[in-house]
């Protein structure tokens, strides 16, 4: 791909006046490329959306579901930065290129090691607004996974070394872990609201000690009580394999303060919390070349699979002194 051509049409095409400076690749999600890009009349983010996830099925789908909740969000004063609108529509393509365009905003998202208690309080609150735009008493509807570790083992084998080891040493945690959390979900409290998926503090950017949301596209309907034990992990130090339960009940008890008490299994919860597993798969899926288009996603595969397989051998060890620290929690 042409980034310059890209880029000089992206302008064009939508009347952004004339680039200034060069788009610059930045740091972003794993899976879509992130530029920013600079015009005489605004700065912009610009998400080259991944060709590969494009071609999967129902994605057009999922993108035009979160596309709508994000204007709801925006419509309740939740603090998100929005995919820009032009021509009627937020997703654009280009040459069979498919993107969304955001106005730049100078913020920090922060590292595990940067998060403070008062950083997991805000989320914890903000969350729990969220959570309170729209709640419906239905079924809960989670697809249980059933991943075939094993034919990820062989085909590593002989084509990716670097994983292969890791994959086939855990083999039964990863099986025991799926099985287990299929079972939990049959437990999961009947609600359903708006969710956002994916709102780690990578995807929280900070400007004057106030949080902006970003990478919406995964917006769709979910499960309160799971998205929570899930975010409130990691805002608490489980992305860097290091839990501040301190950090973990000031965000629950925040989110309970705003979204109001409940009563739930934290057994149930914590075997629950298994989209690691799903995650896992997609990294192995390109570091072994079956969804990836180059070496630099399928370096970036190996890199997640070493990274996934640390947060849930990680979780496993935990598990005892996690369940006791929740269960003593005091619910305001």
């Amino acid at each position: 791909m042409d980034i310059d051509k890209m880029f000089n049409d992206i302008v064009n095409e939508l009347e952004l006046g004339f680039t200034i400076v060069s788009a610059e690749r930045v740091t972003g999600g794993y899976m879509h490329k992130m530029y920013r890009l600079e015009t005489n009349i605004g700065k912009y983010a610009v998400k080259l959306l991944n060709p590969v996830i494009m071609k999967r099925p129902d994605v057009f789908k999922n993108y035009e579901i979160a596309e709508c909740l994000e204007n709801k969000l925006q419509a309740n004063n939740i603090p998100i930065i929005p995919a820009l609108i032009f021509n009627g529509k937020k997703m654009q393509c280009i040459s069979n290129q498919y993107f969304y365009v955001f106005d730049w905003v100078d913020g920090k998202a922060l590292t595990s090691q940067e998060i403070e208690q008062k950083h997991c309080e805000i989320i914890g609150e903000v969350l729990a607004k969220i959570h309170k735009i729209e709640q419906k008493n239905e079924i809960f509807k989670r697809n249980e996974i059933n991943i075939n570790w094993d034919s990820y083992i062989e085909i590593a084998t002989d084509k990716c070394h670097e994983i292969v080891g890791l994959l086939r040493d855990n083999r039964e945690l990863l099986y025991k872990s799926q099985d287990e959390g299929n079972a939990a979900l049959k437990n999961i409290p009947n609600i359903t609201v708006i969710s956002n998926g994916d709102m780690d503090s990578k995807n929280v950017l900070w400007v004057d000690g106030k949080p902006k949301i970003i990478d919406l596209e995964c917006l769709n309907c979910g499960n309160p009580y799971m998205e929570l034990f899930q975010l409130a992990l990691c805002w608490s130090g489980y992305e860097h394999c290091q839990i501040n339960y301190e950090q973990l009940i000031a965000f629950l008890k925040s989110y309970i303060q705003v979204f109001g008490k409940f009563i739930v299994d934290w057994k149930d919860l914590y075997s629950s919390n298994f989209g690691r597993l799903e995650w896992l798969e997609y990294s192995v899926k390109r570091a072994l070349m079956i969804e990836c288009e180059n070496e630099e996603e399928r370096q970036l595969g190996i890199g997640q699979v070493i990274e996934t397989m640390a947060h849930i051998i990680y979780y496993d060890l935990i598990r005892d002194e996690l369940l006791s620290k929740l269960e003593k929690m005091i619910i305001p």
